[in-house]
């Protein structure tokens, strides 16, 4: 109550102030009702106020009503009502005015409303909604008539709102969010700037249109924030976010009723909206009733004006072919492309061309055969067809159940088209898609900006075989269509899936004019899918049809295993008793020789395509193994590696937990970058079987229970957290900006790599080339080993699937996990999109020690003691396996000792040398003075008697005297002719030679 009274005090000073301002000066007329208006004063604590007039000019007129109690703070009127302030009751909004009785509404959007902020700032900006950065000005929501649009580029720009609530009230709004590449949120803060709704801060992608999102609010100041972030995936632009009708209630009581914007009406009192106008017609402002257009013009729903009518041109109508009759034939049509605006009455308008002659149907699709009338009707279970009749599958064989579209005469019924506009982004009633025989292709929209929807609705599958969830390639079933389009500008076909009637993801995108190709996309979940292709001709919006020659083309769309599909063709199972087929059990493959299951042999796997049969048995790569199921292969955290000549053995006991990596711009206190995130692990992920609680394709040693492989969540974009588990995952993140939030935001999860193909050195494997040039060099008597992985996520530029090769790297210096790495080149990790690099190095990647890393030293002998010690060799390159042995002791003998020993056997040989010589020299002698005799007898008997038989000297007789030698012999031909000739009896034979020149004889 003081403060009222201090308020209406205030008052009746300013109202004496201008009394006496006019009694000094000129005399004020006493107030008309048009010149002024009434207020409320504020509340006071006990929640009542006071309505007070207020001048609209001060000091222009007197005599002003005196103020009065007004009503209790907390009343409100309602929707359609305005509070009448000169008799402070509701009354209703006259005719073409609307209110909202406590709210405000704002849908209209040709720029930015009063009391609405629009801030962008940097990722690389440290100040949360400080000054924006230089590159980041034009970066702010854009008002687009009825909406207004986000940003697209890589900043954060955000819409403010401040109001403040009288009682509890809701924000409301409507809003598209069709691309997930950017992280839309919207959040309300108090006067402290703590938020008020955390719980619905991140918003979920749209999928049939506009979405409705409501949130309660506080009573008291509320700051409302609509923020973007936008990051580039795979060199994308995305498609901004789009917000539309913004309401809020709880705000002070409504005075007035606001009047309907142009091109909608309200046609009673007490209105609480406004209508928008049919098509051909139109309203200004505030309007009670749309007027009809005057012939010769049009106007879209909704519209504020009419427009004149356009000439046709060919742009205008399309073809078709119509339902097959009872004799079997179709007929060609042309159509008006609806909406029809154009006029065929004008000059050089082009009329419809006439439709053409009756041809026989094409038959019916593969699974589906004519019946009596003339619709193709599904063949009967255990049946197949090749379009022309239903025959049943032989003993043994059963049939491939599917789903295959290749006659285009009707729409199949599990299929529907629509047109989602490309300026409101709503649905309209008409058909996107016509059939054409052998193909079917979009038709002419509204505008060429129009997206044309066509989805395919499976109920679920079934696939021949159970599949495991301890398994690498979880395929349930695959699509495979054949398309082509023909474009002149820069159109855009998307192909979307959704599971279980949940949120469209945008699997693949097509830009501008492409041949006719096919795409495969894996199932891996076996539940209700829906399939959806969407085309745009041009992002633009222009007046007319310009590129309605712009289309796309479904030739064939085939889909496997669905549930309760239809047959073309039948394959070989294993009969049971009764003459049914039954799936191989797990690890089984079909013998098409026999007709029987056989187990697959260790080391292969099973890998196949369902649509070509059962699948087969398939070697697993280097370096891995096969479980006992033989559903998947897995390196057993080990490897044993040929190198040089010897075979070192690997043990990654430590690298089952997942090492992870972040790549781009660090993060910033108050900034808001964002950055790729990879999680990496040699072990593959964890699985689930109905048999046993929880499975690992790594032994226990590797990955002990409560180890997670590489997982990578989505946390943004769902109701449910999506998380993509793997042996390598990326994800995006993006810091908070308050400290209160938990943990940063993950978005667009994708698998790296899914299973592994093999362990080796070699830097090819199964097509993935992991250059060594990527990574600086290593030791060069170690390689490193590379770890190849594949996904089975294909995409247009990758079509065998993403791929990743890890280069473990030893250093026994760095413990587990070490340090990962990727790329300079390629900061991302890859160079093409598709192939991601990684150098992991730690200790772990060292080979187990053998003999061969160490080497022993021998210390000298010591006292009798020689010394062994074991070090290893430099630089080490090994962990764990052999450790060093002891060093050994043994006795030994002192180099002094040895001396001695060798100085004593030299002193003995020589003595026996010396004696030896003696000896032979002695007995040199003996012969000399024999031979000398001999020669000189001989001599003497030439010349005076006859020769005797023979000469000889007995052993012991000395010869003394002095000899005259003719010819001198060296000591070696002296005992060469000592040993050569000796008789038996002890006595030496000399040759002698006669005179005469006879043969010689021997003595």
């Amino acid at each position: 109550m003081a403060g009222a009274r201090w308020a209406l005090l205030a008052l009746s000073l300013a109202a004496a102030a201008g009394t006496g301002t006019g009694t000094a000066g000129e005399r004020l007329h006493v107030c008309k009702e048009s010149e002024y208006h009434y207020e409320y004063t504020a509340c006071d604590s006990a929640g009542s106020r006071w309505r007070v007039a207020v001048p609209h000019t001060p000091g222009l007129c007197t005599g002003l009503p005196d103020p009065v109690r007004g009503t209790e703070c907390s009343f409100s009127c309602r929707a359609g009502e305005f509070l009448d302030m000169k008799a402070q009751r509701c009354r209703p909004c006259a005719e073409g005015t609307y209110s909202l009785g406590t709210g405000v509404r704002f849908d209209e959007w040709d720029e930015v409303p009063h009391g609405f902020a629009s801030v962008a700032t940097s990722l690389d900006s440290d100040d949360g909604f400080g000054d924006a950065v230089e590159n980041c000005t034009g970066s702010t929501w854009v008002p687009l008539g009825d909406y207004v649009a986000s940003n697209t580029d890589e900043c954060t720009a955000t819409l403010m709102y401040a109001v403040n609530l009288k009682q509890s009230g809701t924000v409301s709004f409507e809003y598209l969010y069709p691309d997930s590449s950017i992280v839309f949120e919207f959040f309300v803060q108090n006067d402290q700037c703590q938020a008020t709704v955390e719980e619905s801060r991140w918003m979920r992608t749209t999928e049939k249109g506009w979405e409705f999102h409501s949130v309660e609010l506080s009573r008291g100041n509320n700051v409302l924030f609509w923020r973007t972030t936008a990051f580039s995936v795979w060199s994308k632009v995305p498609k901004p976010v789009l917000v539309r009708n913004i309401g809020i209630t709880g705000v002070a009581f409504t005075s007035e009723c606001f009047p309907c914007k142009p091109g909608t009406f309200a046609s009673t009192a007490g209105s609480s909206s406004c209508q928008p106008c049919p098509a051909d017609s139109s309203s200004a402002k505030g309007a009670t009733s749309c007027q009809p257009c005057e012939p010769g013009t049009y106007a879209e729903p909704g519209s504020a004006s009419c427009k004149p009518r356009p000439p046709c041109t060919d742009k205008d109508y399309f073809y078709t072919h119509s339902a097959c009759d009872e004799h079997g034939e179709t007929q060609l049509m042309f159509k008006w492309a609806e909406p029809k605006v154009c006029s065929e009455e004008l000059p050089q308008a082009a009329k419809l061309p006439p439709s053409g002659g009756r041809t026989r149907c094409p038959p019916c699709n593969p699974g589906f055969a004519a019946t009596n009338g003339s619709a193709c009707q599904p063949c009967p279970m255990g049946s197949y067809s090749n379009g022309s009749g239903c025959l049943s599958c032989p003993a043994g064989m059963e049939p491939v159940l599917g789903l295959e579209y290749k006659w285009w005469n009707v729409l199949p019924p599990n299929m529907e088209t629509t047109v989602l506009s490309g300026i409101n982004f709503e649905y309209k009633g008409i058909a996107g898609w016509e059939v054409a025989g052998d193909y079917i292709y979009t038709a002419a929209g509204a505008s060429d900006n129009d997206f044309m929807i066509l989805t395919l609705v499976v109920p679920g599958f079934s696939p021949p075989s159970p599949v495991l969830e301890d398994t690498e390639s979880k395929e349930v079933a695959r699509i495979t269509f054949v398309f082509e389009t023909i474009c002149t500008v820069n159109c855009e076909l998307y192909f979307m899936v959704g599971i279980n009637s949940h949120t469209n993801t945008p699997v693949e995108t097509w830009t501008g004019p492409r041949g006719k190709q096919s795409y495969t996309y894996v199932v891996e979940k076996n539940a209700s899918m829906s399939f959806t292709w969407a085309f745009q001709r041009t992002p633009y919006h222009e007046e007319g049809r310009r590129y309605t020659s712009d289309v796309a083309k479904l030739y064939s769309i085939n889909v496997t295993n669905v549930l309760g599909g239809v047959a073309s063709f039948c394959r070989r199972c294993a009969p049971e008793a009764e003459g049914s087929c039954a799936p191989c059990p797990p690890g089984h493959v079909m013998d098409h020789g026999v007709g029987a299951c056989r187990p697959c042999p260790p080391g292969t796997y099973l890998r196949g395509h369902p649509a070509d049969g059962l699948p087969a048995c398939h070697p697993c790569g280097p370096g891995t193994y096969s479980n006992q199921l033989r559903s998947l292969c897995f390196n057993n955290c080990s490897a044993a590696l040929p190198l040089r000549g010897r075979l070192l053995r690997f043990e990654f006991p430590s690298m089952a937990a997942p090492a992870a990596l972040s790549t781009g711009p660090a993060f910033t206190p108050r900034g808001r970058r964002y950055r790729h995130h990879f999680r990496v692990s040699l072990c593959g992920p964890q699985s689930h079987t109905s048999t046993q609680a929880h499975t690992w394709p790594c032994p226990c040693v590797c990955c002990p229970q409560g180890r997670k492989a590489a997982a990578c969540s989505d946390n943004v974009t769902e109701a449910r957290l999506r998380v993509v588990t793997g042996y390598v995952c990326q994800a995006t993140l993006v810091p908070p900006d308050r400290p209160r939030h938990q943990g940063p935001i993950s978005s667009q999860p994708i698998s790296l790599g899914d299973r592994i193909l093999g362990v080796t050195t070699s830097s090819t494997l199964d097509g993935i080339t992991s250059p060594p040039e990527l990574f600086p060099l290593g030791h060069p008597d170690l390689p490193d080993i590379i770890f190849f992985y594949r996904s089975n996520d294909v995409t247009q530029p990758c079509s065998s699937g993403r791929a990743t090769a890890i280069r473990l790297r030893c250093d026994p210096l760095l413990p587990s996990p070490g340090t990962l790495s990727v790329p300079s080149k390629c900061p991302e990790g890859t160079c093409d999109g598709c192939t991601f690099h990684f150098l992991w190095v730690t200790g772990e990647g060292c080979p187990r020690c053998s003999s061969s890393h160490y080497r022993p030293i021998v210390s000298a002998c010591l006292g009798g003691v020689q010394r062994t010690t074991y070090v290893w060799r430099e630089p080490r390159l090994c962990r764990g396996g052999r450790s060093l042995p002891p060093p050994t002791v043994r006795p030994c003998r002192s180099a002094d000792f040895w001396l001695k020993v060798g100085i004593s056997a030299g002193t003995g040989a020589a003595a026996l040398l010396a004696a030896l010589a003696a000896y032979f020299w002695k007995k040199n002698q003996k012969l000399e003075y024999k031979y000398s005799r001999l020669v000189m007898n001989a001599a003497a008997k030439e010349s005076e008697l006859p020769a005797p038989d023979t000469c000889a000297i007995m052993e012991g007789e000395d010869a003394e005297d002095d000899l005259l030698f003719a010819t001198k012999k060296s000591l070696f031909g002296k005992i060469k002719s000592f040993t050569s000739k000796r008789l038996p009896d002890g006595f030496d034979s000399v040759p002698l030679k006669t005179s005469s020149g006879g043969s010689a004889m021997e003595l």
